[in-house]
């Protein structure tokens, strides 16, 4: 193996379950924990710790073959990266709310934060498969293990965990990661990090190892985009029409993301994501 060769098949990468929403092992805490308000995600508003009219006896979600028909496009975009089964199966021992009213609100609260927790997670096996060189992936593994140790701690230790603070020492390291890979990209690489761009008209913009971290893209034109090698982390890709856009390679883009956009069937996506099925019937297909 070489120095900037990828980790070998076993070690952390973004398909491992754990790091994959098990919501028959979880008890249905995105639909109760989490608030949401009437608009064009959501048919109705929805106090956090009120549980959605739509959630069943069995932690099920009783529309779930019919949420964007019925008005909650949201919920489908939404994924908590295995923190929900994490919860409810490891911090809480099988316990739920609904059997153990006590531990309701210590349990919404722990999940608010094992959800920040799994993101960086998800973020840190992804790039410790990056070829980045092996100090660098080490520093990644590490980050992963320690943040994994986190996850299995008591509701109290969960809690105690100064989550901006780690957040910031990963974000370092993933940040680092990127700049390793986006640097072998040929030519000047275009900063887009937080901007602005809702809206715009990017089509077949030339966009590869851009750095759009944090940007906002909310029903932006990319269609026939070259995003490859592109870091979406935290990217807001809401309505976005990645209509035959190459996404390939791309950086920290997750699920959830691919999901809240607009594609077709000659958008390229990151090997390891799914195409999104609503994308068949999409505007910009």
């Amino acid at each position: 193996m070489t120095q900037d060769s990828p980790v070998p098949s076993g070690d952390v990468h973004p398909g491992r379950p754990e790091l994959r929403a098990d919501c028959a092992n979880c008890a249905g805490l995105c639909c109760v924990a989490l608030p949401f308000s009437a608009s064009a995600d959501f048919a109705v508003d929805k106090d956090a710790g009120q549980p959605c009219s739509n959630l069943r006896q069995d932690f099920g979600c009783g529309i779930h073959a019919q949420l964007r028909e019925r008005g909650f496009p949201g919920c489908t975009v939404f994924d908590c990266f295995g923190a929900g089964q994490k919860v409810s199966q490891v911090t809480f021992g099988g316990r739920n709310w609904r059997e153990t009213p006590g531990v309701a609100r210590q349990m919404f609260e722990v999940f608010a934060v094992m959800l920040q927790l799994h993101e960086l997670l998800r973020h840190l096996a992804e790039a410790s498969g990056l070829p980045v060189g092996r100090p660098l992936r080490r520093e990644l593994r590490t980050a992963y293990e320690s943040t994994e140790r986190l996850t299995r701690g008591s509701a109290e230790e969960v809690l105690g965990v100064d989550v901006p603070a780690h957040r910031e020492a990963v974000g370092d390291l993933l940040l680092r990661a990127s700049e390793t890979v986006r640097s072998r990209v040929p030519g000047r690489k275009k900063n887009h990090r937080g901007a602005d761009l809702t809206g715009a008209v990017l089509a077949n913009a030339k966009l590869r190892g851009a750095s759009l971290r944090g940007a906002r893209l909310i029903a932006a034109r990319l269609t026939g985009a070259d995003l490859r090698d592109a870091d979406l982390i935290g990217a807001d890709l809401r309505d976005a029409d990645l209509s035959g856009a190459d996404l390939a390679g791309s950086l920290f883009l997750t699920q959830p993301q691919l999901d809240s956009a607009r594609g077709d069937s000659s958008t390229r996506i990151p090997a390891g994501l799914g195409r999104p099925a609503h994308w068949a019937h999409a505007g910009g297909a």
